[in-house]
């Protein structure tokens, strides 16, 4: 796809959705972070039911570093994965403590170095937090529109991810990041996507199969 048929494309998501934001609930860069990683094989949703209750009493580093092992993986059990999240959990917390004094780091560099964080997360943590998107994080939805679109033949999720970097301007990250989620939520689901409403279908290289 040529550079000026991706930004247009971009240009009709951002009319379909114009309310695209962030997903996950938070206050700080940290509970941003801690969202991130719970989010990883879990809906929004679910997380953004089990946060308050978390960041209610254990919403910092410091507090974080404070609880038993146990009690986390008690909260955050709906989430799945959570004996791993909840230990990458406490590591970064105790990292963020030791090394950044309290502080979220604010590179991704620095960021990809924290115990369960890697480039996807980063991405969304420099977007939403810190309002500084340094590329596009490449989930589920991502890859499978980007697959679509002909953005990439990757599967890799970095792989697509530096595909899309190489058309997509920099002014765009911001929105690409979330119109990408939302209209593989709502319009290119995976099992069955609703082509007849898809506002870029003319772009699709698939959209033929259905």
């Amino acid at each position: 796809m040529k550079k000026q048929d991706v930004i247009k494309v971009i240009q009709i998501l951002k009319e379909y959705y114009p309310e695209a934001t962030c997903s996950l609930d938070f206050k700080t860069p940290f509970q941003m972070l801690v969202a991130v990683m719970l989010s990883a094989q879990c809906t929004d949703e679910r997380v953004n039911k089990i946060t308050p209750n978390l960041f209610e009493e254990y919403g910092t580093p410091e507090a974080i570093c404070s609880m038993e092992l146990s009690e986390l993986e008690k909260i955050i059990h709906p989430c799945g994965f959570y004996k791993n999240k909840a230990k990458n959990i406490k590591a970064t917390a105790s990292v963020i403590m030791k090394e950044y004094n309290g502080v979220v780091p604010n590179t991704m560099e620095e960021l990809m170095k924290l115990p369960g964080v890697g480039r996807k997360s980063a991405n969304v943590v420099m977007l939403e937090a810190f309002n500084s998107p340094q590329g596009i994080a490449v989930d589920t939805h991502a890859k499978r529109i980007s697959n679509k679109l002909g953005l990439s033949k990757e599967s890799d999720p970095e792989k697509i991810e530096q595909d899309l970097l190489r058309v997509i301007p920099k002014e765009y990250y911001y929105d690409v990041n979330h119109l990408l989620i939302w209209h593989g939520r709502n319009i290119c689901v995976a099992r069955k996507p609703k082509c007849t409403e898809c506002p870029i279908c003319m772009y699709c290289k698939n959209v033929e199969r259905f």
